[in-house]
């Protein structure tokens, strides 16, 4: 099958569309035909050896953590779901990859909403089992009360952060460039822009205060964990140094942690926030906005566009046509 690869580490021209032995699931797994999959930062850290010092990579090695397609295996001890069933999830963290490719191997899914397109649902399940999973961290559980603070709302993780807080009950406010307000506002989320004043900007949104940061952006820890009152209420997902400002720091894909629940649970629609995340699509409250799609082949244009970061939601690589 054809797949994305990292062959060396370096800068995104290094990658490749190769040939590779095809996967097949294994006990509480599913294999899919993959139609779209969803890049994450966390993807372009691997790929330019980031992370090479904590996560060790066998080379060649195919991309990508999620992925949407069509159910072609079954394996053994599953139930629930048959071929030919359209689902969105999650390959094995331990894999660290496996999705960017003609078909993947999924250890938590859902069925596929009908009310998302392949490209919104190929890029979903990375962004929600992150949100979720840096939610509950925070505190923000359903009619909570919490006043959350996201951090760079506009990018793939931070517009799903915002309405799955929204659908907490908790208010949100939103950083982003002006020209995102609107979306910002559609999704849930009271906008403010970046720079010098932002506590002073958050504090008029918010006048009772943050009880939580999620960043999504990086750069500004210090800042973060003046509104949040205690480094302990803030998250981040993208600076590297967080540990040096007491802040933890959770990848932006599953590369170390699956939100507390073992990978192959009895259940894996209900793993990783993914089914209630499915449940909120059908009602129409819960969206996927596309940055952009590029066919495999394009992977390092699409690696190039997230490295800018000045994608408006989801970056999601093509391997097949719509089921």
């Amino acid at each position: 099958m054809r797949a994305v690869l990292i062959t060396r580490y370096g800068p995104a021209d290094t990658m490749r569309v190769g040939e590779v032995e095809a996967p097949h699931a294994g006990p509480r797994e599913i294999r899919i035909r993959v139609v779209a999959s969803g890049l994450t930062p966390a993807d372009t850290y691997l790929r330019a050896g980031r992370l090479r010092e904590s996560i060790a990579l066998r080379l060649p090695h195919v991309t990508g953590v999620d992925a949407a397609g069509v159910v072609d295996e079954v394996g053994a001890g599953v139930t629930g779901v048959a071929p030919g069933d359209a689902v969105f999830g999650l390959t094995d963290p331990a894999r660290l990859g496996g999705a960017h490719a003609e078909h993947a191997v999924l250890v938590a899914w859902a069925a596929k909403p009908t009310a998302w397109s392949w490209d919104e649902a190929g890029g979903a399940a990375g962004n929600v089992e992150t949100a979720t999973r840096v939610l509950d961290r925070l505190g923000v559980g359903a009619g909570a009360g919490r006043t959350v603070l996201v951090h760079g709302a506009a990018g793939g993780v931070g517009t799903v952060a915002v309405q799955l807080a929204a659908a907490r009950g908790a208010t949100v406010v939103g950083t982003a460039s002006e020209g995102n307000h609107d979306l910002l506002r559609s999704l849930g989320a009271a906008p403010t822009t970046y720079g010098p004043g932002l506590a002073e900007r958050v504090g008029a949104l918010a006048p009772g205060g943050v009880d939580a940061v999620l960043d999504c952006a990086g750069g500004t820890l210090p800042e973060l964990i003046g509104i949040a009152g205690d480094a302990a209420r803030v998250v981040t997902i993208a600076d590297l140094d967080a540990a040096a400002h007491g802040v933890h720091l959770s990848h932006s894909a599953p590369v170390t942690e699956m939100d507390g629940a073992a990978v192959g649970d009895a259940d894996p629609m209900a793993v990783h926030g993914l089914r209630a995340a499915a449940a909120l699509a059908a009602e129409g409250r819960l969206r996927v906005p596309v940055a952009a799609t590029f066919p495999l082949a394009e992977a390092a244009a699409a690696h190039e566009l997230s490295e800018s970061r000045h994608a408006r939601g989801k970056i999601v690589l093509r391997a097949g046509p719509d089921a």
